[in-house]
């Protein structure tokens, strides 16, 4: 059930990369774990994303691991519930779809985006020693995982302009 909804949501997520839906086909072969889940937070002015300060990976955005029995977005709601205090509204499409290593001992994994909009006036909490900060979108912040900016920049003005064709 849980690889499933990886599954579904993978395939309907609105950005691809590394190959994600190619890799997920030989995947399902074989036992995938650890699946990763995290959320790209934006502003209604679409003009910042929340991102967390990593001790190791530096700014990501909130995410982590999905454990047993959680599929993927509840993981991401969770983590990001754990990681920044918020409580969001996960929007219906997931925002995108990878394939990486979180970690140097685990094998390159599926990782899904998940996406919420967030007033930037609600009050942030977290985790200890792994603050939250709203970084301008333009800005650059420094990571392990440089191609985020990129994707994560690409997904936000994609999300504004489908806001802005919806709204007028």
């Amino acid at each position: 059930m849980i690889f499933d909804a990886a599954v579904s949501d993978a395939r309907l997520a609105a950005l691809e990369f590394d190959g994600a839906l190619a890799w997920l086909d030989e995947a399902r072969r074989h036992p995938m774990e650890p699946l990763a889940a995290e959320v790209w937070v934006t502003d209604p002015g679409f003009g910042y994303v929340l991102l967390v300060k990593h001790r190791v990976r530096g700014w990501v955005p909130p995410g982590g691991k999905v454990e047993p029995g959680e599929t993927p977005r509840e993981a991401a709601a969770r983590e990001l519930l754990e990681e920044t205090g918020l409580r969001a509204e996960l929007l219906p499409v997931p925002a995108a779809v990878a394939v990486r290593s979180y970690r140097a001992d685990w094998s390159p994994t599926l990782g899904l985006s998940y996406a919420a909009v967030v007033d930037r006036e609600v009050p942030l909490g977290g985790e200890k020693g792994q603050p939250a900060a709203w970084i301008g979108l333009d800005e650059e912040w420094e990571s392990v995982f440089p191609d985020d900016r990129d994707r994560i920049r690409a997904y936000v003005r994609h999300l504004a302009a489908e806001r802005a064709v919806g709204a007028g």
